[in-house]
């Protein structure tokens, strides 16, 4: 019994060394974003400060960001109208509007 107080006993002092180590961090966010994180979070039984300390311990640990970070691809569809884009802007002989009218009045005919 003794030895699970003084376990006790110390577990508080290093809670309350932890605790006199902290520091604050002000980071600017969307407040919707804010909000729905916080709402996550706590669903999650956690605090968005706790989450933000996971993360953290998380990229100190993985040494970068702990999720892959990449440029999404655009589908053969989107690719194929970039492409088409790309022609019509170099064809000196494509059709060319001097107005959004100019273009409206053409493909009302």
């Amino acid at each position: 019994m003794r030895y699970i107080k003084m376990c006790n006993k110390m577990r508080n002092k290093e809670a309350l060394m932890i605790s006199a180590q902290t520091s604050n961090l002000t980071v600017r966010l969307d407040a919707q974003l804010k909000k729905d994180a916080e709402q996550l979070f706590n669903d999650l039984g956690m605090t968005l400060s706790g989450a933000i300390n996971i993360f953290l311990h998380q990229a100190i640990e993985q040494q970068g960001l702990p999720f892959q970070v990449k440029k999404s691809r655009p589908n053969r569809e989107t690719l194929a109208a970039m492409k088409e884009a790309i022609e019509l802007a170099n064809d000196p002989n494509a059709k060319t509007y001097s107005s959004v009218e100019e273009l409206m009045e053409e493909l009302e005919k």
